[in-house]
């Protein structure tokens, strides 16, 4: 029956998390705010939604080890799993804008939040500084997204959206897919909270592992129909910017209001701090030279972020279990993997500097 309500709690999240988006969406443009802005902003937080709804209940039910698990475990999962499956599928092209602007700020608050709950906790004024943070990315992205002739081709779901919010559709119909698409996730998210937390103990393991694995992977499902249907359709920029600004909006907005709603702050418990915390930072920061290079992440780099997010997820389920063979793949690791990672990255350096210098003469 836990997996049941498992299942049942992610199809209402997704649900939930289409008719708040829908909702949204047009009651935006029956105000007059222009789609590229609904785009940076709305669509932006309606597929971080369902790790709010997560997050928010896990703090209120004070699990708030689960609600900092889900979104480290979403971010690890949406830049290595999406964006490698996407990029293996098809190279994908980085625009100026994501390695100018939306990358590093990704890595910046990737950074902070790190830095913050080096502690072991996330404290409430820490959360409010989030939201703080959340409230100024927001309004730079609407002043941005009202200023700048190309930002269409930029933001998420382009084509989607426009499908979204063309035609006349009445207050009251937008306002119904509003609710009920909130009625939905909340719903949702309490079903699959509580049967994640009741999975977790028939096997034996931390409520984090269960949040850094079946729960990162359930609420970042949107993100993974979005950004492996735009590398099919061939929006690769799409694809990238939906995985990046997800990310964001996961640290500032998820970690920031759930942090608030429960009072106290969210907790880290030390497997997050002294591994999957420092995890997340890397993969963040790993992103930089390989988007850098070329603008393009390539299939073979695809490839590699794919088979790291395997590995991780074998490490994280077999140190849960304490697996004897842990040992061996720390050691495998530190001796090949990442070794292997930065001789990849260099030559892609190295290959851009080439090109750059051919280019030049």
């Amino acid at each position: 029956m836990d997996y049941v309500l498992l299942a049942l709690g992610l199809v209402l999240l997704i649900c939930g998390a289409d008719g708040l988006v829908r909702g949204a969406a047009r009651l935006a443009a029956s105000i007059g705010i222009p789609t590229i802005v609904i785009g940076l902003t709305v669509v932006a937080f309606g597929t971080s939604a369902p790790e709010l709804a997560v997050s928010i209940n896990s703090a209120i039910a004070d699990k708030t080890e689960l609600a900092m698990a889900n979104v480290v475990g979403s971010n690890i999962f949406n830049v290595l799993f999406i964006l490698g499956l996407a990029a293996v599928i098809t190279p994908l092209a980085i625009s100026r804008q994501l390695i100018r602007q939306d990358v590093p700020i990704m890595v910046l608050i990737s950074a902070l939040v790190f830095f913050l709950a080096s502690d072991g906790m996330l404290s409430f004024m820490e959360c409010a500084l989030l939201v703080v943070l959340l409230v100024i990315y927001t309004v730079f992205l609407f002043v941005q997204g009202k200023k700048s002739e190309n930002a269409k081709a930029d933001a998420p779901d382009g084509d989607e959206l426009a499908e979204l919010t063309q035609g006349n559709h009445p207050a009251w119909q937008s306002l119904l897919w509003l609710v009920v698409g909130l009625a939905l996730l909340i719903i949702g998210a309490s079903l699959l909270v509580n049967s994640a937390v009741s999975i977790a103990r028939t096997f034996g393991v931390s409520e984090a592992v269960i949040g850094l694995t079946i729960l990162a992977i359930g609420t970042s499902l949107p993100e993974v129909v979005t950004s492996i249907v735009a590398s099919f359709k061939g929006q690769r920029d799409i694809a990238v910017g939906n995985v990046v600004g997800s990310n964001t909006f996961n640290l500032l907005a998820v970690l920031g209001i759930s942090g608030i709603v429960s009072f106290d702050g969210l907790a880290a418990t030390a497997q997050l701090v002294q591994q999957d915390l420092p995890i997340m930072l890397g993969v963040a920061i790993l992103t930089l030279p390989l988007v850098i290079t070329g603008s393009t992440l390539s299939r073979s780099e695809g490839a590699l972020f794919f088979g790291l997010y395997v590995f991780y997820t074998a490490l994280l389920i077999g140190t849960a279990k304490g697996a004897a063979w842990v040992s061996p793949m720390q050691s495998l690791f530190w001796y090949l993997v990442l070794p292997l990672t930065v001789l990849v990255v260099l030559a892609s350096l190295i290959r851009d500097v080439a090109r750059r210098r051919q280019a030049s003469q």
